[in-house]
């Protein structure tokens, strides 16, 4: 009578077992279509920073908000304007950083710029193989209507520690809902997309290209 018992509740933990790893290849399968898919894209984002907490004080958290768009291969553009303005541009060669509120515009070479951050989750990698040059990928359970993967830099000196990516499905599409990100130093910060469109026919190369306005510093480190 036990083992009769007991053969249901056996049978709904393997089911239950095998459609947590399907879920789990499943997102790793949307990850391999976003990359194959979206050549180009543009959403409103919303960034919450959240430090951890130094001894003796609350925890501390930041938000901000603006648009983004990515234009593969390796261009991307993030303008925030809450709660002040700033300018992150990525053009291919060059990667600038312009706060017009001090005046100054940041470039860089992008490759020692970027090198294994989330911005080469969305904007360098045409395809899964590519991404695992650099992270490992691993799929990860779905939740609030999310299929999550986690990547972790294959770098050891790196200042990032991990980064899940969150995708949801759109009709045909997969678009880009979250990423979480945490740093070496434990900081952690969730970029919520909104209004993802894949593909737009209004994204252009020349959206990319940064000129910094008269009068602005401009440094080269």
């Amino acid at each position: 009578m036990r083992l009769r018992s007991a053969a249901p509740a056996l049978w709904c933990v393997l089911v239950l077992g095998l459609n947590v790893l399907a879920a789990q290849a499943d997102s790793l399968d949307s990850l391999a279509q976003f990359l194959k898919q979206a050549r180009s894209a543009r959403a409103e984002f919303t960034q919450t920073v959240t430090a951890p907490p130094r001894q003796g004080q609350a925890t501390r958290t930041k938000t901000s908000a603006g648009s983004f768009v990515f234009l593969r291969p390796g261009r991307f553009r993030f303008d925030y304007q809450k709660p002040f303005p700033q300018t992150l541009v990525a053009d291919g060669q060059t990667f600038w950083l312009y706060d017009p509120d001090i005046g100054q515009a940041t470039a860089r070479s992008q490759a020692q710029a970027l090198g294994s951050t989330p911005a080469a989750l969305i904007a360098s990698s045409a395809d899964l193989k590519v991404l695992q040059q650099d992270f490992t990928l691993e799929a990860a359970p779905a939740a609030e209507g999310i299929e999550w993967v986690l990547a972790t830099p294959k770098q050891k000196e790196t200042s990032l520690q991990s980064v899940r990516i969150g995708l949801r499905s759109q009709g045909a599409d997969v678009a880009l809902a979250r990423l979480e990100i945490v740093d070496a130093f434990g900081q952690r910060s969730v970029l919520q997309f909104d209004r993802f469109e894949v593909n737009p026919s209004s994204v252009t190369a020349a959206q990319f290209q940064f000129t910094p306005p008269a009068g602005v510093q401009v440094i080269r480190p």
